[in-house]
């Protein structure tokens, strides 16, 4: 991982590293700053900045934690997407990397993002099993029964590390900070669709609200950003679903529609189709 020419590998390869710093002590706004550096096999972009860090530049500041993509700590903007730097190979991304902070974030310094606003937001949609028995809810008796089968309708959605790729990604974000965002919401559904939970209307009044599940323009940046599958954007859709028809647990499915006479194609079935799913 060094960025010295000792560890220079067999064909000699050089990868450019451009990096956006910021240091709000110095009040100089954003810089650019360039290293060049050997990339060894395996090389993550996490393990060039790192080499960068013990080589170059000591004040270069970025989080990490896990180096496995389980954490969710190293979320920066690389070549232009949201990704997880431990998760990124330096070989798939070409002779030049240019890394930053994740955009629709304050910058703390240089690749650290400030997270505190997406931790403000998850909690808000009360990411947690709500039940009416309030008495057994804090001195539980007995185990909140699920069967596998139950898990499997929710299981997707509680995969979420909170690495804010989502956000980073996400247009409504970007141009309306106080819209509660693709994490948040998923969670919101995650719980909602669990079995054990009877609190959907009490979340429905942050979820439901101005700057709500509505307010998704279902652009899938999301999904497509996201290092888990989780795919948020559709959480977000069957949230919507959820709000308007109970969650899937408690109501049985609306029935779908048929398609007014005038507006069927010949030999077209005459019901409305659901879209393929996603994952």
């Amino acid at each position: 991982m060094s960025a010295t020419p000792a560890a220079q590998t067999t064909d000699g390869a050089r990868v450019v590293i451009k990096v956006v710093r910021y240091d709000p002590d110095k009040g100089a706004g954003m810089r650019e700053q360039t290293w060049q550096i050997h990339p060894q096999p395996g090389m993550t972009v996490l393990d060039a900045l790192i080499a960068v860090k013990e080589h170059h530049d000591g004040s270069l500041a970025f989080r990490c934690s896990c180096r496995m993509g389980v954490c969710g700590s190293c979320g920066m903007m690389v070549n232009g997407k949201p990704r997880l730097a431990c998760n990124t190979q330096i070989i798939e991304l070409g002779p030049v990397v240019e890394i930053s902070a994740l955009p629709n974030h304050d910058v703390i310094k240089d690749l650290v993002p400030d997270l505190a606003s997406t931790f403000s937001k998850h909690r808000a949609v009360k990411p947690y099993v709500i039940r009416r028995d309030a008495a057994e809810m804090d001195k539980p008796t007995r185990e909140f029964h699920q069967t596998p089968e139950d898990m499997l309708g929710y299981v997707q959605f509680s995969y979420c590390l909170k690495c804010s790729l989502c956000l980073a990604a996400c247009p409504t974000e970007a141009s309306t900070p106080a819209f509660l965002g693709p994490q948040a919401l998923a969670q919101a559904y995650r719980y909602s669709a669990d079995t054990r939970d009877e609190g959907l209307s009490d979340r429905a009044q942050t979820v439901d609200a101005w700057h709500g599940v509505f307010g998704c323009h279902l652009a899938g940046a999301c999904s497509e950003a996201c290092p888990k599958g989780v795919d948020p954007a559709l959480g977000i859709q069957l949230l919507k679903r959820a709000l308007l028809f109970g969650p899937p647990h408690r109501t049985a499915a609306p029935a779908v529609p048929a398609l007014p006479e005038g507006f069927r194609s010949p030999g077209a079935s005459s019901v409305l189709e659901p879209p393929a799913p996603t994952v």
